[in-house]
Formats: C-alpha cells, structure tokens, sequence
C-alpha cells in the first residue's frame, strides 16, 4: 500500500516514507491509496485481544513495510502499564443503557494526543533506518494545547530526533503550559507564538513548504517532520481506538455484530474524528459521525451549509485545544469524498490561503449531511453541561468532552436516533481546573498548580500523577516571540 498526496496524487510513497516524511513537499496531506477492509471474523476475533494487540492488527493492515513483531514492540512500550494508568488504555464508561464515553486520557500527559504519539516516536525511528535516513529528524509541532506535550513526552530523548513546539501564548490552559515549559529531555524546546494555534499552525505550514529552509537544515545535516495529525503516523494510532470501543460494546452485550454505533468527538483539527470515518470506510459499523464544536464553529457550519470560512471572529474558550480555524485534517476528508480528485482539493486549499474561504459542489454537501451531524456548544452551555453530568452521572468531566456530550445530546433530540452512542472524552478534567471549579460552582478558584488539589477537595478525585508531579519541576522555557520569528528560533535550536 503505498501514499498520496491529497493535492497530487501521482506523489506515491511507502509506510516509512509518508511517515518519515511528515507532511507532502506540495503540501498536500499523504493519505493511504486504499483502506483495506475489516470484516465481522476480524471483529469476532479482536473481542478476545488486549488493546496492544487490537492495534498491532489494525495498523499492520496500512504499514506493509513494518513486522508484526516490530508493531508489537513498539505497542508493549507505547502502551505499557508504567505510561497508561488504566490496563484498558482506552477504557470505555457506560453511563446509562445507551451512553457511553470513551476515556482516552490515561496516558502520560492525560490527554488523547498520547494514544498516537506514544506510538509515533517508534514508528518515525523505524522509518528512518528503513529508508537509510543519515540526517538527524527536526519535528516541528504547533499545538493548541494537548499534541505539543503529548509529542515532547514521546519524542524526549528519542535518538537522532530534535523537537520543536510551538504554541499560542495566552491560549492554552495554566496546566497545559506548565507541561510544556517544564518538559525535561536534551532534544526538546519549546516556544510560544504571540497570537492564537491558527497563527502558530500557519507558521508551521509555512516553514515546512520553505525550500531554502529546507537546503539549510540539510548542510546542517537535519531534515524536517511533523508530529501534527498532518502526519499519517499521528492518524493511524486512532483509528484502534474506536474499532477497540466497538470490541468492547460487543462483549458488554451492548451490541450485536453488525449494530451500528454513532460517535461524537469534539473537534478541532478533524483528525480524531475523520480517523473514525475512516474506520467506518474500513467496515467498522459506524452509524452518525456527531462532530461536535464550541464557539469556533467553522465545522458546523461547514457540515451544515457545505461553505468553509475563516473569516470569523476566533473566540479563546475553556475548550482550547479546540479553539482552530483551519481545520487541517478536513482535506484529507475532501480528497476522499471527491474520489480522490486531487485537482479538486488542490483548487478548494488556494481558495482557503488566498481567500479563506471555499464552498463544495452540491454533491459534496449531500455526502457530507449524510455522514455527519454538526452542532457547537458555548461557553455557558459547556459549564452547564460539566455540573449537569457531575450531579446525574457522578462523573467529572472536562471542557472538551462537555462540548461532545451537548452536541450528542441535541443530535439525538434532533432526530431521534435510538443507536448506542460513545462520546470521546479526550482529556482529563484536571488539565482544566479553573474552568471545571467555576463550572461546579465554586466561586474562588485558586492559581496553577494549586487548584489540583482544589478540585481534589471538591470532587474527591485524585488527580492523575503526571499531573500532580507537576509541582515538583523547574520551568525550563519561557522564550515567546511574533509568528514571523519563528524560524530564527528553529535556526537558533539547530546550531
């Protein structure tokens, strides 16, 4: 199986290539030619495994150039008891007969982002000696909040790798800079970008289509990669997850083979939601894909009216890490949908960069009514909803996940849809005191650190201890520059 860009699709490259690779040099996304099929046997079958080996059997379908005794590695230290918290690693809550949620934050930086990136690092070293890659890999990352922790967590260290985050400086949670500016590791830095993830994102983008860039990091014996989901190595890992949730429905006796289950993901990027898509073209029996907003809510109207536009007021809300304009992930969904028209999809992204705005053919927008509901979620609905399902449920969740559940919520008010429904908590409360505590209605929230243990008190819930280590750390980064300085900082870790 080999992988194309998504504007130029005559660009093929192996597994190890597209991951190595990070990001096509015309700066379309490499996406599999094909999705192989998953059949009811295959499914039977995966009800009796452990989630390592669930995702040694779905990601060896798509990367032809690695051993299953290779994946197999690289799961047992990816997912291993000392970096997961829960032996189910993506465990799955029910909490009525037809509502579950997915918690896949019980990695090491308590966030979903860990249950790709702590494979990704494997995968992008194998790839290197496959391909007799001799230059040291430069990973540069821009994150609204959750990826860049999760990839300086999984890349720490690594050999013959150097990474590079940059994030938003007034537009991640206290928590989640902490983690960043407190990352330990010798090949690690961090910088915050004046502005918001769109801006940091952009930059990204920008650097890696720079081809002087490129020729200098070169005789400096450094090539460029991307721990963002525009890499496939990012994407893959999460389509486990939601075969691995059906697996579980299926021995819970929630579902029979074959019963068609909705998910609803709060969604920034759209790549953890198009990774169910793509589950579902594998066969997996997906019913609606529910793709869930806060105020940003560029993909609902998209979903909804078939016109992408930036050009909107960008709102920085208690759901950060879902607080994007440019919806990086959704070309690749385009590219499928037009069947793969590359010309289509090259025409749509310069419309979105000269323009900001693009608008599908009638065809497309049926397809995408069809597969998708879209709603969004405010800021007062979010609190509501975080003590709403505390005082029913008994169950904390944080910002992101409140959006998820609203939007699921309407959905199923909207249309009636009896199916069983999971909906993705994508990280722990704790990485969002302040806003759960105002939500819960305590008046004074303490600073930083402190409203850990505030929020332990009020819940009586331990918080994770990735988190709770916190404390006990030195700030290291505290560098913060203008988006058009963020290659002199490239420049400058590299000497």
């Amino acid at each position: 199986m080999n992988y194309v860009s998504t504007r130029n699709k005559t660009v093929s490259l192996t597994a190890s290539q597209a991951i190595a690779q990070g990001l096509a040099r015309d700066g379309g996304l490499l996406t599999p030619e094909v999705f192989p099929k998953i059949t009811p046997a295959m499914l039977e079958d995966w009800k009796g495994k452990t989630y390592g080996q669930r995702a040694v059997a779905v990601m060896k379908l798509f990367l032809e150039d690695f051993t299953e005794e290779e994946l197999t590695r690289f799961t047992q230290a990816g997912y291993s008891a000392e970096k997961f918290d829960d032996s189910r690693v993506a465990p799955l809550r029910t909490l009525n007969d037809d509502t579950h949620c997915l918690e896949l934050w019980h990695g090491p930086t308590s966030a979903f982002k860990d249950m790709a990136l702590q494979i990704l690092p494997h995968l992008l070293s194998a790839s290197l000696v496959k391909n007799q890659e001799e230059k040291t890999v430069c990973i540069l990352v821009a994150t609204s909040g959750d990826t860049g922790k999760a990839a300086l967590e999984g890349f720490k260290d690594v050999d013959r790798t150097k990474i590079l985050v940059f994030y938003p400086k007034d537009g991640v949670s206290d928590v989640q800079a902490l983690q960043m500016k407190t990352q330990e590791g010798g090949n690690v830095g961090v910088c915050a970008v004046h502005g918001n993830f769109d801006d940091a994102q952009t930059g990204v983008k920008i650097l890696f289509s720079d081809e002087k860039l490129r020729a200098d990091l070169a005789d400096r014996g450094y090539f460029l990669s991307s721990a963002n989901s525009i890499n496939w190595g990012r994407i893959l890992p999460q389509l486990v997850y939601y075969i691995s949730a059906y697996c579980d429905l299926l021995n819970a006796g929630k579902i029979q083979m074959g019963d068609k289950v909705n998910y609803c993901v709060p969604t920034g990027n759209f790549g953890n939601i198009l990774a169910c898509w793509y589950a579902k073209q594998m066969g997996l029996p997906v019913g609606k894909l529910i793709c869930a907003s806060n105020s940003n809510n560029v993909l609902t109207e998209f979903i909804n009216t078939g016109v992408y536009d930036k050009n909107r007021p960008f709102h920085t809300t208690m759901s950060p890490s879902m607080d994007i304009l440019v919806s990086s992930n959704l070309e690749r969904l385009l590219f499928a949908l037009t069947n793969q028209d590359d010309q289509a999809v090259a025409g749509y992204m310069k419309q979105l960069s000269e323009t900001g705005r693009y608008e599908v053919t009638e065809e497309l927008k049926a397809r995408l009514k069809e597969e998708f509901f879209g709603g969004f979620c405010d800021e007062a609905k979010t609190s509501e909803v975080i003590a709403k399902v505390w005082k029913e449920h008994n169950y904390l969740i944080d910002p992101h996940t409140a959006v998820a559940y609203q939007v699921m919520e309407e959905y199923r008010a909207a249309s009636g849809d009896k199916n069983q429904t999971v909906f993705v908590s994508t990280a722990s409360p704790f990485k969002f005191c302040d806003s759960v505590l105002s939500s819960l209605g305590v008046a004074e929230v303490k600073a930083g650190i402190d409203a850990l243990d505030q929020l332990t008190q009020v819940t009586d819930r331990p918080a994770p201890v990735p988190l709770a280590s916190l404390r006990n750390k030195a700030v290291r980064f505290e560098e913060h520059v203008d988006k058009e300085q963020m290659m002199d900082v490239v420049l400058t870790m590299l000497k």
